[in-house]
């Protein structure tokens, strides 16, 4: 049974998947049904304030305007629409040259409570105090089997270059779900969790959807194996059977022609002792006199005998 450590790892683990890559391993019904459910209204940051509108529905998309900060014009309508379906996402992305990002290596028993261990060791590890920056950070993989250090790709950006943007969306009803940068890793957010906003219990998005899609895929690659080996139990049982009649009809078949060889040979070999008694009579008709007559004849073992009376002349 899964206890739950191991569940809240198997947990952090799904919510860095990219979507997308593991959208694409579904068929492709599947796959366009997800992106109809989960559309993605993409904020593209080009100035210091102002940004495209693109509406992102699977590989298609559609620009639908910009924003501009100065201004303070309220969205599109056809923005927020989208914003009101329950399975639409937000997010920020803002230029590559506002993040910067950098490599750590840390002791690998900080894993299982990096995200704290990074919160205090963001003074260190950048010449920006905690409270000043939003940030985020992938686990690199290691070719060690255990590995005494780990090594993170950290990304971070000054709270400054996004606090208006989300101040701006927040007020016109379109809540920043994630913040990334042109050339982020698969997942990033520099968005923090706390400032994340709740979808609705009921929503059924594209993470719920990839979630029982994976737990489909699990269950199908445990079930598999063992439907396989019955499948191939049931075709050894159906063989065994079609060899045990065959079997058995062979042996009647040879049972048969065992029978017909005795009776062949029984036929033979009477046809046999009836030409050595014609031929033993012929020769007893050529040796015997004329006026004697064969009174007795027995076979026994192998051996013929022959009781012969004669005729006796009148004196």
């Amino acid at each position: 049974m899964m206890n739950s450590a191991s569940f809240s790892l198997f947990s952090k683990t799904l919510s860095r998947i990219n979507a997308a890559q593991f959208a694409a391993c579904l068929p492709a019904t599947m796959q366009r049904a997800l992106a109809q459910r989960q559309r993605t209204l993409l904020i593209t940051v080009t100035d210091a304030t102002t940004a495209q509108l693109t509406l992102l529905a699977g590989e298609n998309s559609e620009a639908v305007g910009e924003i501009d900060l100065e201004r303070s014009a309220p969205l599109p309508e056809v923005v927020l629409s989208q914003c009101r379906k329950l399975s639409h996402c937000i997010n920020l992305r803002i230029p590559a040259e506002a993040v910067l990002t950098r490599r750590v290596s840390l002791p690998a028993q900080v894993q299982s409570n990096l995200p704290q261990v990074m919160r205090h060791e963001l003074d260190r590890l950048s010449p920006f105090q905690a409270e000043d920056v939003v940030f985020d950070y992938a686990l690199l993989p290691s070719s060690a089997p255990q590995p005494t250090r780990i090594t993170l790709e950290l990304a971070l950006c000054r709270r400054d270059r996004v606090t208006d943007w989300l101040t701006y969306l927040n007020r016109a009803g379109a809540p920043i779900e994630r913040i990334d940068w042109a050339g982020a890793w698969a997942g990033a957010n520099l968005l923090p969790p706390e400032q994340r906003p709740r979808r609705r219990s009921h929503q059924f998005g594209l993470t719920h959807g990839l979630f029982i899609a994976a737990m489909v895929l699990m269950v199908a690659t445990l079930i598999t194996p063992i439907w396989q080996k019955t499948r191939h139990a049931e075709a050894l049982d159906a063989e065994l059977r079609r060899v045990r009649a065959q079997a058995i009809a062979v042996d009647e078949v040879r049972q048969a022609l065992t029978q017909a060889r005795e009776s062949g040979t029984a036929v033979l070999r009477q046809q046999q002792e009836q030409t050595s008694l014609l031929a033993l009579l012929l020769e007893l008709t050529e040796r015997l006199p004329d006026d004697t007559w064969i009174q007795t004849l027995e076979y026994n073992q192998g051996w013929w005998m022959c009781v012969v009376n004669r005729h006796k002349p009148p004196h």
